[in-house]
């Protein structure tokens, strides 16, 4: 009788536990993703072993352009990503962003609207297909980027950016 009683005290006690540190990543998330949080706690945000607190960080508009540089070499790919959707990313970031060893974040940098050109040139050179497809179809590929994504050896990117060059010419 006295175990049941404290294996039930026990559970009860995880149990809360538990629910006190869920609620302290919810509230940490919200922090970092609020635009009214200090830059002195952002920094102390981008340290949190939540990945998705980072990635809450990353989205931040109101996160400074050094901490975005911090998060654009997170281990994570999601904390990454965020950062490459980010209006506040800068042009040397993107550069960074568009050499990521994953996948999933260049893919998302040749996509984003608002990348600078000067990424989307160092994306048509990517080894991955669809990479450079994106870039193909992306409208703030410049000419010179579409001319040699026009010479590419898939077929799919090539004729993607000959329709980019006609597009620039009828503007």
């Amino acid at each position: 009788m006295l175990i049941t009683r404290v294996s039930v005290l026990l559970v009860l006690l995880i149990t809360s536990q538990l629910v006190l540190a869920l609620d302290d990543v919810d509230q940490r998330r919200r922090m970092a993703g609020h635009p009214k949080t200090s830059i002195d706690q952002l920094w102390k945000l981008s340290d949190d072993p939540d990945w998705r607190v980072r990635q809450y960080l990353g989205r931040n508009r109101k996160s400074p352009i050094d901490l975005l540089d911090k998060l654009a070499s997170d281990k994570h790919h999601q904390v990454r990503i965020a950062v490459s959707t980010n209006l506040g990313t800068t042009t040397p970031i993107f550069l960074k962003l568009a050499r990521d060893t994953d996948t999933q974040v260049r893919s998302v940098v040749a996509r984003f609207e608002y990348v600078p050109a000067e990424a989307l040139a160092v994306l048509a050179k990517d080894k991955n297909v669809d990479i450079r497809l994106e870039v193909a179809r992306n409208l703030n590929t410049d000419k010179a980027t579409l001319v040699l994504l026009s010479k590419d050896e898939q077929p799919e990117v090539a004729q993607t950016a000959l329709v980019g060059l006609q597009r620039l010419a009828e503007e």
